[in-house]
């Protein structure tokens, strides 16, 4: 709003006058749960992928699928603990008081944040540290890496392969699918069940014990190229988190997180396709 106050290449493209005045803040607010209500989010991103020449640069038959952690719009200090676990927030101080974590054991089943009920305090590896954080997924085709589906759920050890099956789920395609992905879906049962959608799984194989992929799978040259297609996801993953600023979200909640992840999925297709059509 402070930029359409005084930048006139915001009042142009916005259609006001020089000296019009500009709408309050609270007319997006309003509309924006209208927009959660109506998936306009969705909406417009199928409708990019549904004009016909964009149509013709996707592939039906070959995807790949990855996910990544998004910072929750809260700090550690609102993970508290739940009311049934007897948990009192810390006195005086004001809205931004002192606390002393250590020793104190915080899991997501014993504490929850106050900003933002729907983040989770996930780690994202060994010696890394714990943070409130979304999860974002996307399921790209291979054949442009043009970004398909785009879903955000919270942060947990199962949400990756949870997600893929539900984007796997709404692909409408008739033809037997292939699905690349890192190691962390290599897990018995989500093989079985992506075998179950008609989709063979092009999965990196986990070394530190027994895979589900197995010589059937890996001795196939598609298998071997959708290894080496699966890694453009990351730059779909770069984009959203540099260009379009989505490292940290800045709405709060799951719903309101993936309805601008979406929005924001459906951007960075817009920005690959030009080229891509002028290459056609």
């Amino acid at each position: 709003m402070e930029q359409v106050d005084y930048n006139l290449l915001f009042r142009w493209f916005v259609g006001l006058a020089m000296d019009a005045p500009i709408w309050d803040a609270t007319v997006f607010t309003k509309n924006r749960d209208r927009f959660l209500e109506g998936e306009i989010a969705g909406q417009f991103f199928q409708a990019v992928l549904g004009q016909p020449e964009v149509r013709a640069l996707l592939s039906d038959e070959h995807f790949s699928v990855d996910g990544t952690l998004i910072e929750a719009w809260a700090s550690m200090k609102s993970f508290k603990p739940k009311a049934e676990a007897g948990g009192e927030p810390p006195a005086g101080g004001g809205r931004n008081a002192e606390r002393d974590f250590h020793g104190e054991r915080r899991r997501n089943d014993t504490h929850a944040s106050t900003t933002d009920p729907d983040a989770r305090l996930f780690r994202k590896g060994r010696g890394k540290e714990a943070k409130l954080c979304h999860m974002g997924h996307l399921l790209m085709e291979n054949r442009n890496g043009l970004i398909v589906d785009a879903l955000v759920t919270p942060a947990t050890g199962t949400a990756e392969r949870a997600a893929a099956e539900a984007m796997l789920g709404r692909q409408a395609g008739r033809h037997r699918a292939s699905l690349g992905a890192d190691k962390s879906y290599d897990a018995a049962s989500f093989v079985t069940r992506v075998r179950a959608l008609n989709v063979t799984p092009h999965i990196a194989r986990n070394t530190t014990r027994r895979s589900a992929i197995d010589g059937r799978t890996t001795r196939h040259p598609g298998y071997q190229a959708s290894q080496r297609v699966r890694k453009r996801i990351e730059e779909a993953f770069g984009w959203i988190k540099t260009s379009a600023g989505f490292r940290k979200t800045r709405h709060r909640g799951t719903d309101r997180g993936g309805w601008m992840f979406t929005l924001t999925a459906a951007a960075c297709n817009l920005v690959r396709l030009p080229k891509l059509l002028r290459a056609g």
